[in-house]
């Protein structure tokens, strides 16, 4: 493209160009939190489970202001208190750090307590994951034995057949597509297994 024709090309479009405030609003900083292993164990659980990076998990969970402000209105601060919680570092953008210190500083709320309680709302999220979870191993259970008895049909079509024969060539075919579609349900339910640890 010859520069006169970018420079019409840019003339026709109007766009909003981003701020460097916004940008640097996504920086990753890192912040330590005092946190119950549970909710840590939670964060770490559906990261894993979900394919998510902690950090934009966290982000999410944090950035949801109407969410905190509801959070910090119900805040329980002798029950957060009673909680054993152990320290732990996470990396998050700065905007979110800005958001949580100013919701934390408005309600007059442990910033700490902010976060364990925005990380419980993942709770509900990790129970119907693991009964979905249950349900993967019921199915791939089945898919085993049904690929075990292709197999039969397939050795027992060699047999009758001959290994040239079109008919085994199809099932052939099949048998190692279904092979592979069962090592792949496999992989991705053996991955999700650490959602069984959590209690």
């Amino acid at each position: 493209m010859k520069k006169k024709d970018r420079q019409n090309f840019e003339g026709r479009i109007s766009i909003t160009l981003p701020l460097p405030s916004d940008l640097r609003g996504r920086q990753s900083v890192r912040a330590t939190f005092k946190l119950s292993e549970r909710s840590i164990n939670a964060m770490s659980i559906i990261s894993t489970h979900l394919g998510i990076k902690q950090k934009s998990l966290f982000d999410h969970l944090i950035e949801d202001a109407q969410a905190l402000d509801l959070i910090a209105n119900e805040l329980e601060s002798d029950s957060f208190a009673e909680l054993d919680r152990i320290q732990k570092t996470y990396v998050v953008s700065r905007r979110t750090l800005s958001s949580l210190g100013e919701i934390a500083k408005r309600f007059d709320a442990p910033r700490d307590a902010l976060v364990e309680y925005s990380i419980r709302r993942l709770l509900p999220i990790i129970k119907e994951e693991k009964e979905k979870h249950r349900k993967r191993k019921e199915i791939l259970e089945e898919l085993s034995e049904y690929n075990k008895l292709g197999e039969k049909i397939l050795e027992k079509s060699k047999k009758l057949l001959g290994s040239n024969d079109p008919v085994y060539d199809k099932l052939e075919s099949a048998m190692a597509y279904n092979r592979n579609t069962e090592k792949n349900i496999r992989s991705f339910v053996q991955r999700g297994d650490i959602i069984e640890e959590f209690q």
